[in-house]
């Protein structure tokens, strides 16, 4: 098999190329936890004129996704089975923060949470992520 997901985590090859398309950074990852920020403008609305639920989505599986992959082990890789985000308050231009925090960790399925935030601190909406753990043929090629 290649080199596994969590041996890319380590040596700092890891950068998802949706950040460039949608603008936003990986601040930091470790322990079951990331956060992630970005800078919402004018591109990210949708017709009404404010930040698309979508981009608020990607930013927040984004990193769920990176909080969960801090916990693999070696020749382990993962899967997101489902998402769900609740939308709080409209946002329509300025920094937001993305905290993703792993609540569960089993063998085989994982639990993690997200709070995007503004700058001041206000909660924008609140996400959940279900992991699969991927091991052996199930993980080639992840």
């Amino acid at each position: 098999m290649g080199s596994s997901f969590s041996g890319k985590l380590r040596s700092g090859v890891i950068h998802p190329p949706a950040a460039e398309l949608v603008g936003f950074r990986m601040v930091s990852f470790a322990d079951g936890e990331s956060r992630f920020e970005m800078d919402s403008g004018r591109r990210h609305h949708n017709p009404m004129g404010t930040v698309h639920g979508g981009i608020l989505c990607t930013l927040a599986d984004s990193a769920m996704g990176m909080a969960f992959a801090s916990t693999l082990g070696e020749e382990e890789t993962f899967t997101t089975l489902e998402v769900k985000i609740n939308f709080l308050r409209p946002v329509f231009e300025g920094k937001l923060f993305a905290k993703a925090k792993v609540v569960h960790r089993g063998r085989t399925v994982g639990l993690v949470d997200c709070d995007i935030t503004t700058e001041d601190g206000k909660l924008v909406a609140r996400a959940v992520s279900t992991c699969s753990v991927l091991r052996g043929e199930k993980a080639e090629g992840r």
